[in-house]
């Protein structure tokens, strides 16, 4: 029997050090440095699990994990899609994504997996507030000592609950102090920086959650090889009126102003000519980052996509809407109702002309929680944002949901849709507010696929 020296852990890779020649997988390279063979730590299971069916004897100090126990206070009941949604996790040798619409307790079928295991685990979350949502649930259900990395907290527990951020920065620290490793919102870990967190860690247990994995650069295909593939998925209309609210989605259209207009067109068609002079097509996102490309040498590209974007903005921002708000909140008077829209500007010209509390990037978290409250309490009716509260801030109660504004993304319409899915009695509504003649009205068919597709 050939004899492997030694397998250990080295500042997110793992190293192999064999006494004589292996024929080794590919993700295994030669670094002369220490004469050994080095792989990211994303594949220390795979390098096991290779090593052992080929009869080698593995010394193997890989993983340091983390001291402590898991002791569950709490009866975690799950429904019969949780319970399925564990079974496919678990079948799948505890790899793989779930998806799960929002509201529908991604969070509780991820504390059964945690629970099953009973291993040491690191959470990665994407906001503070997530962070803190978490760390409640895990003190709900279970015993043991938590550790936060995120928001100037830096402290290690038997399960760990980081933002991606902080994740990222201490990526060679977590490395190999984890068994499972579970990423919640986990269509944000195929970015260029966060995806390290995955690779540069040996956690052999992993598992993903989101209500929307598919990104609109398409990086969403490597999902599987950092965490595994989608191996349990629902949609929204599954659970609509059970598990769900039951909801509407009304669209409202409304027209630029003629002055709006004339400057829409004008500044559309500056940016449509220089994509037919410089003979460029936009068929995809990639399409349109060469262009973002070109604008930090080129002065005409650099114009062309200001037009593009003040044209975007009237779109967006077309006074019109006002009035169609003012016409739903006066309808909704006795509703909690989410106004959403794509930018900061429009924010603070909604609030200050309705007296609504806003909350977006620059709220400082003190003010971001008592606005939130004051929504839980009934204190606050409605409240306005940009893109902030489309994920990871439970928002119970609401159900209204205004979309001034946004994207063509599956993942916002979802989110946003989902803000008002909590179960609740009566019928939960989103209205979509779109500009007649402009780009919206293309991004709201794209919308309307969402619901059959995702």
């Amino acid at each position: 029997m050939l004899t492997v020296t030694r397998l250990y852990y080295d500042r997110g890779t793992i190293v192999l050090e064999p006494k004589a020649p292996l024929s080794l997988p590919h993700f295994f390279k030669y670094d002369p440095r220490v004469g050994a063979f080095r792989a990211l730590a994303l594949h220390y299971r795979k390098a096991v699990e290779y090593l052992r069916k080929r009869g080698v004897k593995v010394e193997d100090s890989v993983l340091q994990p983390l001291k402590g126990k898991i002791v569950t206070i709490a009866e975690l009941k799950l429904r019969n899609y949780q319970k399925e949604a564990l079974r496919k996790w678990i079948e799948n040798g505890m790899r793989g994504i779930i998806v799960l619409p929002t509201g529908a307790g991604k969070t509780r079928v991820a504390l059964a997996c945690i629970e099953y295991l009973k291993k040491p685990t690191l959470i990665v979350v994407p906001t503070i507030e997530l962070m803190e949502q978490w760390e409640k649930r895990v003190k709900k259900y279970f015993k043991t000592k938590i550790g936060r990395f995120g928001g100037g907290d830096k402290s290690l527990g038997y399960i760990t609950i980081a933002t991606y951020d902080s994740a990222y920065i201490n990526a060679e620290i977590l490395g190999n102090k984890f068994e499972l490793i579970v990423f919640d919102e986990v269509h944000h870990l195929p970015s260029p920086g966060y995806r390290q967190i995955a690779e540069l860690n040996a956690a052999p247990y992993r598992l993903g959650l989101t209500a929307t994995p598919e990104r609109e650069d398409g990086l969403h295909v490597d999902l599987s090889t950092l965490v595994g593939g989608i191996i349990y998925r629902r949609i929204v209309s599954d659970f609509k009126g059970r598990f769900l609210a039951d909801f509407e989605i009304k669209t409202i259209r409304v027209k630029l102003s003629d002055e709006e207009r004339a400057e829409y067109r004008e500044l559309m068609e500056k940016y449509k000519n220089y994509l037919k002079k410089h003979s460029i097509k936009i068929k995809s996102i990639r399409d349109f980052e060469k262009i973002i490309m070109r604008s930090g040498l080129d002065k005409e590209a650099r114009e062309a996509l200001l037009a593009w974007r003040e044209a975007k903005k009237i779109a967006f921002n077309a006074s019109a809407k006002l009035e169609v708000l003012r016409e739903i909140l006066a309808k909704h008077r006795g509703d909690k109702v989410i106004i959403f829209t794509e930018n900061n500007e429009f924010v603070r010209i909604i609030s200050e002309e309705f007296l609504i509390p806003e909350i977006t990037y620059k709220t400082k978290p003190a003010e971001r929680r008592a606005v939130l409250e004051g929504f839980r309490l009934g204190k606050f009716r409605a409240i306005v944002t940009s893109k902030v509260l489309e994920e990871g801030v439970d928002v119970p109660d609401a159900n209204v949901a205004i979309v001034l504004s946004g994207t063509a993304s599956r993942r916002e319409f979802v989110q946003r849709l989902g803000r008002i899915l909590r179960p609740k009695k009566g019928k939960a509504i989103l209205y979509e507010v779109i500009t007649s003649g402009t780009s919206e009205t293309r991004v709201s068919r794209k919308r309307k696929q969402v619901l059959e597709e995702d």
